[in-house]
């Protein structure tokens, strides 16, 4: 056999060889993807529960599939609102939402809100007629009755709720391998002692970190800003090139302790569409005061207090390209 010959079979046992490796890569991811695919969409369903909603006015982002044109895309780009429920729950008892924060998300301006809602704050329950602490609406009625009732505190829509387990909450921490949040306040609390400036928690330390309020002179307002924090942490760490291969202990963690109304299209989207506006995440902090009412402490907010914020909520939620940012009063 000629030189050239043995060059041309090399060259085309290799090229066979080549061929047979990038065959079997493609396969291997395909099956790798799928499995990803896969394990979100069995974790998405676990985590999936839908709240009755018929007397609702809120308004869902408007989706649109990858075929439909950039014009169509942009438009489906709304803003939208979110109520996190931080709930302790109880053998026998759904427990109460200890933890309500309510996230307001534009993707137009790339930036998201959040304001805390005190437990104790003395408000109309929707559903039951009558005022009390704004935490019992979830005892009462579940995330529905919660919903409904942060829709008449604060005058806006609630497009989606997302429930944690504060038990399970350290969990999620450790999933996406702890945050790292700035303590303006040296304190001890469940064995753990927490200085000044900034610190790594993980996930019991993290949990720890947001539920103490007797040592701090700002109470449960201190205890709300400790919350935000961790919250911005842990989006923070998932938005990461890290947080992928941590996938499978996190899709455990929020299966295990997470429920919502919001689908896998609709998270997805979210992921696609809304990722840069969680890169700016502006607190709003709710200023009031405590009072006793018939032997009950309550925290108690002014008519312009609560316009004030309705206000900022409101501009944020409708302002897009198409829609100037209207002045709050």
């Amino acid at each position: 056999m000629s030189k050239v010959n043995r060059n041309r079979k090399k060259k085309r046992t290799w090229l066979r060889v080549t061929g047979v490796l990038a065959l079997v890569f493609l396969i291997g991811a395909c099956a790798y993807l799928f499995s990803i695919y896969t394990d979100v969409s069995r974790a998405v369903e676990t985590m999936h529960e839908p709240i009755d909603r018929k007397n609702s006015d809120k308004q869902k982002p408007e989706l649109v599939s990858a075929e439909e044109s950039v014009e169509t895309q942009n438009k489906s780009r709304e803003p939208f609102s979110v109520l996190l429920l931080g709930v302790d729950a109880r053998p026998g008892d759904k427990g109460r939402s200890d933890t309500m924060i309510v996230m307001t998300v534009n993707p137009e301006l790339n930036s998201t809100k959040m304001v805390s809602i005190p437990r104790d704050t003395r408000t109309q329950i929707v559903g039951k007629g009558f005022e009390d602490k704004i935490n019992h609406a979830y005892a009462f009625g579940g995330p529905t009755m919660a919903v409904e009732t942060v829709e008449n505190f604060l005058d806006i829509p609630i497009d989606y709720y997302v429930q944690v387990n504060m038990e399970g909450f350290k969990d999620i921490v450790n999933a996406v391998g702890g945050v790292t949040v700035t303590n303006d306040l040296t304190f001890t609390e469940g064995g753990h002692d927490f200085n000044q400036g900034k610190i790594d928690l993980n996930g019991e330390e993290a949990l720890a970190y947001v539920r103490m309020r007797k040592e701090d002179p700002n109470g449960d307002f201190g205890r709300q800003q400790r919350q935000r924090q961790v919250i911005q942490g842990v989006i923070n760490e998932g938005r990461s090139l890290s947080s992928i291969t941590k996938l499978d202990e996190i899709l455990d963690a929020l299966s295990n302790n997470v429920k919502t109304n919001m689908t896998l299209r609709e998270m997805a989207d979210f992921q696609k569409n809304y990722r840069s506006a969680s890169k700016d995440l502006q607190q709003i902090q709710l200023q009031g005061a405590g009072t006793t009412i018939d032997k009950i402490y309550y925290q108690v907010f002014s008519e312009e207090e609560i316009l004030a914020v309705q206000n900022k909520l409101k501009t944020h939620l409708e302002h897009s390209e198409s829609t100037p940012a209207s002045t709050p009063n």
